[in-house]
């Protein structure tokens, strides 16, 4: 059996001392960092340990013949543990460190919490074991030796006075004994502000001036509090607390600068008050209450403005003016007045004058001098109630110190206008009316504006008062009804009545106007309804609206235009073919390029020219030519019977057409229109090709040439053709 002494060293009890064995060792650095003696069995390291690198080694170790190699006995296995020495400092791995705290804080208070490391085995004496303590950084902070809890050492710290510290820290292992090893690390600390400064003003006493026309809402000057805290904890707001411009200014903290501006809310007037005194404030707007007993945490300061003089511009006694005139008043009558005056203690003379722009048709004058408004050109109350001009005052030193002013100029009414009737009134009597029917019912119009309202009377001219036919009645709602005293009345005797009414106003001094009203007669139905007058343009169909009139209108209009165009267009269609006749031409061949469309081409030729040879011919007299002579027509030609040949066929038209004394001289165009009958042959022409230099017959009635839809087109024959 091998066991292992305390020196490293194997033996068997197998082993007599012959010499006879070997020992052999393998497993967790064997041959590298171990070594064995084959013969004693001594172990031993050929290189140095480090525990902190591998603590423990395992090992197999057998006993075998020397001679024969063969295994005594079976391999046994142990383990080489490597004993810790101090050999490790303590490290901080995270410095260097960095921690805030409060300025004016209690002693003892927590900053940050700081430890190290050591590779040392802390279960085996004292190696790890660390102590900490302060190198630098003392009196101000402090440190517990085993927690390295990092405290104030002294109260109350001003960041105002000192803000950062630099603190140096140990730790020491073997427990702070000597001969131990040690390691250090950094800690900055930094104090946070807190508000335990208040604001300060800078001067006690500030001094400003402005301009007395300066804008409302512009900046005069600022004042600035400082404050030695930081952020939030400096900022500041301020107000006027006293002074005689209370009313007048205003300030406003600006929140990036951290001052006061003091702006001007009212106008102000050097010739009022040259001066102002103001007391203004500066407070923390974040208040620690911890040190609210250090006492207010504000400050003040008194603001001096003094106002310059300016040259102001005219002020005008009111910002408006309203002014009234009758529509009657005399040309260069005093409408009304207005004043301005030069707010400057050296005060300037002020001229006037109107704005043309606002009076374009220059109907008011004003005085240069004291502002006094007349009438140039006659006012109409009906046409124009208000006029608005500007007037304009001007300093006579400064021209560029002017002001302006609106005016309303109202136009008062009188009794100018005579009343009349409100609309052209006709009115209609129907012949089988009643006595006291209301024929008409009238009212009246003034342009006239009265203060208590229109109110009419109606009478008729003096000599009709005792009118025969008519009698009027006043009606409550300031109306006139018009009423037929008797029946019987005939269009056939009179079919006009005119009846003059008198209307007259209740103006200061009354007008009046004679209005006439047409009286009609009329026949009627048996309920009262016009049905004819003996004014066409007053007979009015019974049972049918304005709307029904316009649609019959309408189509009557549409019915003569389709008529309009049906002739139009068969007056186009009707035409002749124009011959060209103011040339002689001795070979002229007329060419088409279209095939004939049937009985649908109705653009290139004239269908009604067409005769089908069943049907009957007539006489068609000639439209292109007027002939010298007036011949008797020719007697139409018999039907051609349906079995006729189109070579037939063709010969008897050329020979009427030869034998024809209204024809053309020269060539022209035959129309036909036959269907031939049996025929396989497709489109015919006899316009053959021939050579120009040929002898030719020039004496013919036309060049023609066949045109057939297949058996039978439109077809074209000349008189030099006849043979083909």
């Amino acid at each position: 059996m091998l066991f292992c002494t305390k020196q490293a060293r194997l033996h068997t009890d197998l082993d007599p001392g012959s010499k006879k064995i070997k020992y052999i060792l393998s497993g967790d650095g064997a041959g590298t960092i171990f070594q064995i003696n084959d013969v004693t069995g001594d172990i031993h390291a050929i290189k140095r340990l480090d525990r902190e690198e591998k603590a423990e080694y395992t090992l197999t170790a057998q006993a075998v013949d020397w001679e024969t190699s063969k295994p005594l006995e079976p391999p046994s296995e142990f383990i080489i543990k490597v004993q810790d020495i101090n050999d490790n400092a303590p490290e901080f791995l995270n410095g260097p460190y960095h921690a805030t705290v409060p300025e004016m804080s209690i002693l003892g208070t927590s900053v940050t919490n700081v430890t190290a490391t050591d590779a040392d085995d802390p279960v085996y004496g004292n190696s790890a074991k660390l102590v900490y303590s302060i190198l630098e950084g003392q009196p101000y902070f402090s440190i517990e030796p085993e927690t390295a809890i990092i405290k104030t050492a002294l109260p109350n710290m001003d960041r105002e006075a000192k803000e950062e510290y630099l603190v140096v820290i140990q730790a020491k292992d073997m427990g702070g004994h000597s001969g131990g090893l040690s390691g250090t690390t950094t800690l900055t600390v930094t104090l946070t502000d807190v508000n335990d400064n208040p604001p300060k003003f800078a001067q006690s006493l500030y001094h400003f001036s402005v301009p007395e026309d300066v804008v409302l809402g512009t900046a005069i000057g600022r004042v600035k509090a400082n404050d030695q805290d930081i952020g939030e904890n400096a900022q500041s707001s301020y107000d006027i607390i006293d002074g005689d411009g209370t009313a007048l200014f205003e300030i406003t903290s600006d929140a990036q600068a951290q001052d006061g501006i003091i702006r001007l809310r009212k106008p102000l007037d050097f010739e009022t008050k040259k001066s102002y005194t103001l007391k203004v404030e500066a407070a923390n707007v974040h208040i620690d209450p911890r040190f609210s007993s250090r006492g207010p945490f504000k400050d003040t300061a008194t603001v001096k403005i003094v106002v310059e003089d300016a040259d102001e511009p005219p002020v005008f006694s009111s910002p408006t003016y309203l002014l009234e005139v009758h529509e009657n008043a005399a040309l260069n009558s005093v409408i009304g007045q207005v004043t301005a005056r030069d707010p400057d203690i050296t005060s300037s003379p002020i001229r006037f004058s109107i704005d043309r722009h606002t009076d374009l048709e220059r109907q008011f004058n004003i005085n240069a001098d004291d502002g006094k408004i007349t009438l140039a050109t006659p006012l109409d109350r009906e046409l124009s109630v208000w006029h608005n001009i500007t007037i304009i005052a001007t300093e006579i030193r400064n021209h560029s110190q002017i002001s302006r002013v609106p005016v309303a100029i109202k136009v008062l009414d009188v009794n100018d206008n005579a009343p009349e009737f409100a609309s052209e009134y006709e009115a209609f009597l129907c012949e089988n009316g009643k006595p006291g029917q209301v024929i008409q019912t009238v009212s009246a119009m003034d342009k006239d504006d009265p203060k208590n309202g229109h109110y009419f009377l109606y009478s008729l001219l003096p000599e009709m008062v005792n009118n025969p036919n008519f009698t009027i009645k006043k009606n409550e709602d300031n109306s006139l009804s018009i009423l037929a005293k008797h029946n019987g009345f005939n269009r056939q005797k009179q079919e006009v009545y005119l009846l003059p009414i008198i209307i007259s106003d209740s103006g200061n001094p009354p007008l009046s106007s004679t209005s006439t009203l047409t009286i009609r007669v009329c026949g009627c139905s048996n309920d009262g309804v016009v049905q004819s007058c003996n004014v066409e343009a007053y007979v009015l169909p019974i049972g049918l609206s304005m709307g029904a009139l316009i649609a019959i209108l309408a189509c009557i209009i549409l019915l003569l235009v389709i008529v309009v165009l049906f002739v139009t267009l068969r007056r186009h269609k009707n035409e002749p073919l124009i011959i060209k006749d103011d040339e002689d031409v001795r070979e002229n061949i007329i060419r088409y390029d279209d095939e004939g469309g049937g009985e649908e081409d109705t653009e290139a030729f004239d269908i009604a020219t067409l005769q089908n040879p069943d049907g009957i011919n007539g006489f068609l007299p000639r439209k292109d030519i007027k002939p010298d002579l007036q011949f008797m027509p020719r007697q139409g030609l018999a039907p051609v019977p349906n079995g006729v040949d189109v070579d037939e066929f063709i010969n008897v038209r050329l020979h009427e057409a030869d034998n024809d004394p209204t024809a053309p001289p020269y060539d022209s165009i035959q129309i036909y229109g036959y269907e031939g009958r049996g025929s396989v042959a497709g489109s015919l022409s006899s316009l053959e090709s021939t050579t120009s230099d040929s002898d030719q017959n020039f004496d013919y009635l036309s060049d023609w040439g066949p045109r057939f839809k297949r058996l039978g087109e439109l077809y074209s024959v000349g008189e030099s053709d006849k043979e083909t």
